[in-house]
């Protein structure tokens, strides 16, 4: 019996060049990066060595604070540069894949019969234990912690964000593995979240955690919102997040033994040519994923959904979390008296000369242009219609700003992530990068409060 999770603060903003379900194969080859950046909050201890062979799943590096937890190479092949900047901070590990891309065998394992420290051991060891996120600080899960919870959300309600139900389609086996060993990790439930609409999603074939369905707009696909909703967290207490895509890495490794994280990237927005589907290994470079179907002329490439994602270049590598590489028009011109004529073409919560209200279902292309300087704070009022959580968003990020960790955390700071202000952050008449600014006081918050 599923549960429903109902909102009504939110904001869908319709794009233009969501991806088409058609999937096409990429060929393993050429050079793959794995930036520790990725990995936020890690100090990263290098094991790779420049002309070292490297099979699928051997380590690279490790982190500082607690050797168990390795990070490997998804794709073999031979060490061919280790770039470092400044004080020879290690930036990225290339890695020149071959074609065979073998695997290290770490054997299968049934995990209706493991302990929850053979679960967690076998994660560590195989290097999937980074798919683990935990809430509070958005971060790589504690091993060391038991969570009161574990939450994956089979929905992304960003804007042409990836369709789950496509890319989990006939992954069964490997879900219910992934569910059945992950579920041991917790004291309490295994929570599952799919759009009211999803009649296809194959977690509604599966057991193990309890299913709810989502109402409402965008963020209502978010860890956060469904967190609030259902088992809100207070301080003290720890729950973990997992994406689908990386539930389907675990299941595969239970299952074969192989650690293989082999992803179906979503190519969407206006400037791809045919907006699709594509498989790719993290790390993958941009270039070599969208080939022969980008306009890449004045174009915003991003690693990532539109809202919360990061930009790149062709010669950047896919993120090692992403889903989906977005391409939209970069909004570099400018517009003469834009402030004081009827807007037609964008997307507003303000019906001050807009009328995106108008058309709800209308698609719009939209650039990067922000339509305004950066500036102070001002208060208007308009964060609260698109932030659902029982937070007050602008007060919490001033605190953030002036570093008062006793007000971020009467202010609920415990319970979100940086993705959850991208709403707040597109329709800021301020101009200010909550994100950042959240990011910021997240990290002073676990370095002081730890």
């Amino acid at each position: 019996m599923s549960k429903d999770i109902r909102i009504k603060k939110g904001l869908d903003i319709k794009l233009v060049g969501e991806a088409e379900q058609t999937t096409t194969e990429l060929p393993i080859g050429g050079v793959y990066a794995i930036q520790p950046k990725n990995f936020h909050g890690i100090i990263p201890k290098l094991v790779a060595k420049v002309g070292a062979e490297v099979k699928a799943g051997d380590s690279l590096f490790y982190s500082k604070s607690d050797e168990r937890m390795i990070f490997p190479s998804p794709v073999s092949g031979t060490i061919e540069e280790i770039v470092r900047g400044e004080r020879r901070k290690v930036l990225a590990i290339k890695i020149l894949a071959n074609s065979k891309n073998e695997h290290k065998d770490f054997g299968s394992k049934d995990a209706s019969s493991m302990s929850s420290e053979e679960v967690k051991a076998h994660l560590l060891a195989s290097g999937c234990w980074p798919f683990v996120k935990q809430r509070p600080y958005d971060v790589i899960a504690n091993p060391n912690q038991t969570p009161k919870a574990i939450f994956i959300s089979g929905y992304a309600s960003a804007p042409i964000a990836a369709d789950y139900d496509f890319i989990l389609k006939g992954k069964q086996a490997e879900l219910q593995a992934a569910l059945t060993a992950v579920g041991k990790l917790t004291e309490g439930k295994v929570h599952v979240s799919v759009s009211k609409n999803s009649t296809l999603s194959p977690f509604n074939e599966l057991k193990g955690f309890e299913l709810h369905k989502l109402y409402g707009p965008h963020p209502v696909g978010n860890i956060s919102t469904q967190i609030a909703q259902i088992n809100p967290i207070n301080k003290g207490e720890v729950v973990w997040t997992i994406t689908p895509q990386d539930l389907l890495v675990i299941g595969e490794l239970l299952l074969t033994g192989k650690f293989n994280p082999k992803r179906t990237i979503a190519l969407a927005g206006s400037k791809f040519n045919k907006p699709s589907y594509v498989t790719a290994y993290p790390g993958a470079m941009i270039q070599d994923v969208v080939k022969d179907n980008l306009d890449a002329d004045n174009t915003r490439i991003i690693s990532g959904n539109v809202l919360s994602g990061t930009q790149v270049s062709l010669e950047d590598a896919l993120g090692y979390y992403d889903a989906e590489i977005t391409a939209i028009p970069e909004g570099d011109d400018y517009e003469l008296f834009g402030w004081n004529k009827p807007v037609f073409n964008k997307v507003s919560t303000s019906r001050a000369l807009t009328f995106s209200w108008l058309n709800p279902k209308k698609k719009y292309d939209l650039n990067t242009n922000t339509n305004g300087e950066h500036r102070a704070f001002v208060v208007t009022g308009s964060y609260e219609e698109v932030f659902p959580l029982d937070i007050y968003p602008m007060q919490l990020l001033k605190a953030c700003m002036y570093k008062d960790l006793d007000e971020l955390e009467a202010l609920g700071a415990y319970e979100i992530a940086p993705e959850d202000f991208a709403l707040t952050e597109f329709i800021c008449v301020s101009k200010q990068p909550h994100q950042k600014i959240v990011r910021e006081g997240l990290d002073l918050m676990r370095e002081e409060l730890g």
